[in-house]
């Protein structure tokens, strides 16, 4: 797909950052946007600066691991606007900020329930529409943390391993047909995704750079191709190279070595046992 012009775009996570760059981007492509958030008060924002441009524009307040809120949300943007054409699984949340053994269950269980089910419920919500139209496309963002494990991130890294093999497979599935799937694994965006996280404001201002316009730009790009992984943002592509250029036991030496200033040492003290 290379021309946008009337055609339906789908942004979940659409109150900040990456997603209201997607919206404020193919508004100027001549989009028409279905837009959702958990954050009213963000979804409110984004909205209001799409006043500024000819788009029309639906959207809706819900917790995108909702099946039953994101499949009456499809239901609605069928109505609304028409069939979706391009459908942008967006939205997530950082996880608990701890290692595996101070990490709660309801960390694990709601990260995993927004940042892959979340993925899953608004595929399989709008992937009819795009069957029906014969065209379109499904973009999943993963993230770099979707290619290695990193320390403190056990459930975010397991959602987004596990977004990325739903859409891998899907890439396959989708083989034969005219709609094209784009698996995006984002680097340091500066985003709010690590706001409320213990030590989020350290990881921020070290590894959060490269603005969310310049990725849904490469995104945008990589929908017109039909590029299917799209590795983009600051690090991304050394960490790309990493997860399959270096062993396992050297690449995590190197992770550890990296990221070890930002592991409190107060949550590893059970590791500092005497040795025989």
């Amino acid at each position: 797909m290379k021309d946008f012009r009337n055609r339906v775009v789908v942004v979940t996570g659409a109150g900040s950052g990456m997603g209201r760059a997607y919206a404020l981007e193919f508004a100027g492509l001549g989009a028409k946007l279905a837009l959702n958030d958990f954050d009213a008060e963000g979804l409110a924002e984004t909205v209001r600066q799409l006043g500024n441009t000819s788009a029309a524009v639906f959207s809706k307040v819900f917790d995108v691991g909702d099946k039953a809120a994101m499949n009456t949300f499809a239901d609605e943007v069928k109505a609304e606007l028409g069939n979706a054409h391009i459908v942008i699984n967006n939205a997530g949340v950082g996880g608990g900020g701890m290692p595996v053994w101070l990490n709660s269950d309801e960390a694990y269980e709601r990260t995993m329930q927004i940042n892959f089910f979340g993925v899953v419920y608004g595929t399989r919500a709008f992937l009819p529409q795009l069957l029906t139209n014969g065209e379109g496309a499904v973009v999943n963002v993963s993230s770099i943390f979707g290619l290695v494990g990193t320390p403190n991130t056990s459930d975010y890294c397991a959602a987004k391993f596990a977004v990325r093999g739903f859409t891998e497979s899907l890439m396959v599935e989708l083989q034969r047909s005219a709609i094209s799937v784009h698996l995006v694994h984002p680097g340091g965006v500066k985003t709010n995704i690590a706001k409320g996280v213990e030590g989020g404001e350290e990881f921020t201002e070290k590894y959060l750079k490269t603005a969310p316009v310049d990725v849904v730009r490469q995104v945008i790009r990589g929908i017109r191709s039909g590029k299917q992984r799209i590795v983009c943002g600051h690090n991304a592509f050394p960490v790309w190279l990493a997860s399959w250029a270096l062993p396992l036991e050297k690449r995590n030496r190197l992770l550890y070595g990296e990221m070890k200033k930002m592991m409190e040492p107060d949550h590893y003290k059970v590791l500092d046992q005497p040795k025989d």
